[in-house]
């Protein structure tokens, strides 16, 4: 023999390691998943606030270019000169 002598428990240890490996392989599959899961979640979430944004962004840009209109066209009236103060809220 060539000094390898493998006791008896041998195999029950291989067993009992490789079952180990094997939970612990599944146990990582199971992160993996629920990581590819909630990383699904965050992209999807992502995408509709970046939708959201860029609705919101035109909205923005159509307003200014509103206000921007509203202004020339009260600037250009000889008679009616308008001020930011003029905008007082009834209230007051």
């Amino acid at each position: 023999m060539n000094g390898t002598v493998r006791p008896e428990n041998s195999n029950m240890y291989i067993d009992k390691t490789l079952a180990q490996v094997l939970e612990r392989l599944e146990t990582l599959e199971t992160q993996l998943a629920y990581q590819e899961h909630w990383l699904d979640s965050l992209n999807e979430t992502i995408t509709q606030q970046h939708k959201a944004l860029e609705r919101l962004e035109r909205l923005n840009e159509l307003m200014q270019q509103k206000i921007r209109e509203q202004r020339d066209s009260l600037s250009q009236q000889d008679d009616v000169q308008w001020h930011p103060q003029d905008d007082v809220p009834p209230h007051y």
